[in-house]
């Protein structure tokens, strides 16, 4: 057995089906198939049942990923042990990072950091902050939007301006009444906006939410004239000259997002971890 095998599994009981699980990592169906055959084959146990809907954990499948999960994390810990003894910095970063820092700022961060720390393999993930909160662990570093991780280490990065903006202008003394567009984000930010919505009933009023998958698709409905949408200012700066637009106020002071990196305690000690950290903190992100 191989340790992708037994990523494998943990991937399989994490996305629940065969053909999910093999667009995620990027390989055929069939070859998951036929890799999950000869897992079960070697352990001489059936490890799913294969239900119409997703794969089900037999007993012996339960006992068979506890094992995986032992063997992954042995694996990962004497891989951090190693890098953390030696003075050259090498071995895996792995980072959890929100889809908009990943987008906007993390490439040019992770150039400068690959040219300066070529042995260092790089594993990155991304999505929406409430999905990368649930699996935080499982990364060296986590780069999350709203509210800190709990029980770690969090450094704030940035804090994030929100705008909204429309095609049409935003009248003073008249109510505004428009669709609004809302793209695919966790709670606190839909949270802000809602809260926002509410103190300004009497100015804005929105005639109805369409919500999108992406930010820039959200944007580029607000140019085309469907709706209004609610921006940070780090993806929408250049905006602003070509827009009506207003800031997000609440008794007399800007609604942000704050941006952190998070980690847990002794993480830091890997050397290509705590380069990594201090790196990002010396970036500048959003210039006023």
């Amino acid at each position: 057995m191989k340790i992708e095998d037994y990523e494998l599994l943990l991937k399989l009981q994490e996305i629940g089906t065969i053909r999910g699980t093999a667009k995620a990592i990027l390989i055929s169906q069939p070859a998951v198939t036929q890799r999950l055959k000869y897992i079960e084959a070697y352990f001489g146990q059936a490890i799913f049942i294969r239900s119409p809907k997703r794969l089900i954990l037999t007993p012996a499948g339960e006992l068979i990923l506890q094992h995986a999960k032992q063997v992954i994390d042995g694996e990962r810990a004497i891989v951090n042990k190693l890098a953390s003894s030696s003075s050259e910095v090498q071995g895996t970063l792995s980072i959890a990072c929100s889809s908009l820092i990943s987008q906007r700022f993390l490439p040019a961060i992770l150039g400068e950091y690959t040219a300066l720390y070529p042995n260092v393999t790089i594993d990155l993930v991304t999505g929406i902050s409430e999905d990368i909160r649930k699996n935080h662990k499982d990364f060296h570093v986590c780069i999350i939007r709203g509210d800190k991780l709990k029980e770690s280490t969090c450094i704030r990065l940035f804090q994030d301006p929100l705008y909204i903006f429309d095609t049409e202008p935003f009248p003073l003394g008249k109510l505004k009444e428009r669709p609004l567009i809302a793209f695919k984000s966790d709670d606190s930010m839909h949270e802000l906006v809602d809260n926002w919505l509410y103190h300004h009933q009497h100015d804005i009023k929105p005639l109805k939410t369409i919500r999108v998958d992406q930010i820039e698709t959200c944007k580029q409905f607000m140019k085309q004239g469907i709706g209004m949408a609610v921006l940070p200012e780090s993806v929408s700066d250049s905006m602003k000259e070509e827009y009506p637009h207003i800031p997000l106020m609440l008794a007399g002071k800007k609604v942000t997002r704050d941006s952190w990196v998070c980690f847990q305690e002794g993480i830091r000690d890997l050397p290509q971890v705590h380069e990594f950290i201090s790196l990002l903190t010396k970036e500048t992100f959003l210039s006023h």
